[in-house]
């Protein structure tokens, strides 16, 4: 596992739109059981919310498309892996595809910055089944220039929780953003397994950890003390550490997960509210609780008290507060034949302190 590195975005307010400016590259947290197959008995999210919330989002096009600055900055990072693996996919799929950021970032000119000139890796992809909840949110840019530049196929389905695909179907299955508001993830997991072919990859992307820190803690002290209690307002998210074990579980092989954290600027708490809700990300808990004004506004006071302090110089005269997005990114291989395995415990010849070049350690 690599170590966490952070991404700086300004955001700034609606009325100027965000720009995606510097970059500074470094993790509450969900646990997860697994369960029996079928419905799940504990649901932690409302899925008729969630797809209403997608939905109310994607009609107002103008400002859903300018607030996916977050999505297409992770579909981007979530592409660029694909850069070391070297091979071709005829059959991909793009689960939870939104509005088809992944695909936009396929059809990007010159993916690798290491290379003079490199080819799209939409050239790499025969075809992309785009599948998603929300019919407006995933047709939303069904109109727009990178449709042409790649073969694309947009399904709308019940629930993104059971795949509708026969077993070996797919050379790769990708998703960004998208997998934090399934109910029941090993599910889930498992199916992706079975729908991929021998030996074929799953990467995959989500909001994990720490993400909107400072908004959670914040709001949990302002409703200690506007309502005398805590009230859930941020959804429960998985941790980087638990990942690994989700993984292995459903079968995947040849593991990789990492985190970055992309941390944005807002003007103040109520644009970054305004946005999460633009992007259709807003808290889809079942026990999801109002906002009074009186939390609102006590949290706007104390987010600027804990977190502003090391926020540096206040932009376009007016002094900003930080949000953090933790993304944990993940690949993982079905199990195939002639696939690479690790060499056995204990096999090694080298010892690793030379390599590093390090430590007087004691022979015992």
């Amino acid at each position: 596992m690599s170590v966490p590195f952070t991404v700086k975005i300004t955001k700034v307010p609606s009325r100027w739109r965000p720009s995606l400016q510097t970059l500074r590259i470094p993790a509450h947290t969900r646990n997860y059981a697994v369960q029996a197959p079928g419905r799940p008995t504990l649901e932690v999210f409302n899925r008729a919310v969630k797809h209403m919330q997608k939905d109310r989002a994607a009609r107002n096009v103008e400002q859903s498309r300018q607030v996916d600055y977050i999505k297409d900055e992770v579909a981007k990072r979530l592409c660029e892996r694909l850069l070391d693996i070297k091979r071709s996919f005829p059959n991909a799929l793009d689960l939870g595809a939104n509005s088809c950021n992944i695909a936009r970032a396929l059809t990007a000119p010159n993916p690798d910055p290491a290379v003079e000139t490199s080819p799209p890796l939409s050239n790499r992809i025969g075809s992309l089944t785009c599948i998603e909840t929300s019919h407006a949110l995933l047709h939303r840019d069904a109109d727009l220039g990178f449709n042409d530049q790649m073969s694309i196929q947009r399904d709308v389905i019940p629930d993104l929780e059971s795949l509708p695909y026969q077993p070996n179907t797919f050379d790769a299955v990708l998703s960004s953003l998208s997998i934090h508001w399934v109910n029941d993830l090993p599910s889930l997991l498992a199916q992706i397994n079975g729908i991929l072919k021998p030996d074929c990859p799953f990467i995959a992307a989500m909001f994990g950890g720490d993400t909107l820190f400072e908004l959670r803690s914040s709001l949990q002290l302002a409703n200690m003390e506007r309502r005398g209690g805590v009230i859930p307002h941020i959804s429960p998210l998985a941790d980087v550490k638990d990942v690994g074990g989700l993984l292995t579980k459903a079968g995947f092989k040849m593991l990789t997960v990492d985190v970055e954290d992309i941390v944005v600027d807002y003007p103040d708490t109520f644009a970054l509210m305004e946005d999460l809700q633009a992007m259709g990300e807003s808290n889809a808990t079942v026990q999801r609780g109002p906002l009074s004004k009186d939390v609102l506004l006590a949290n706007e006071a104390i987010y600027r008290e804990l977190h502003n302090e090391e926020h540096g110089e206040p932009e376009h005269g007016h002094g900003g507060i930080p949000a953090t997005f933790r993304i944990i990114f993940m690949i993982g291989w079905k199990e195939g034949a002639g696939q690479r395995q690790p060499l056995q415990r204990g096999s090694g010849e080298v010892n690793l302190t030379d390599i590093l070049g390090g430590g007087d350690f004691e022979q015992k």
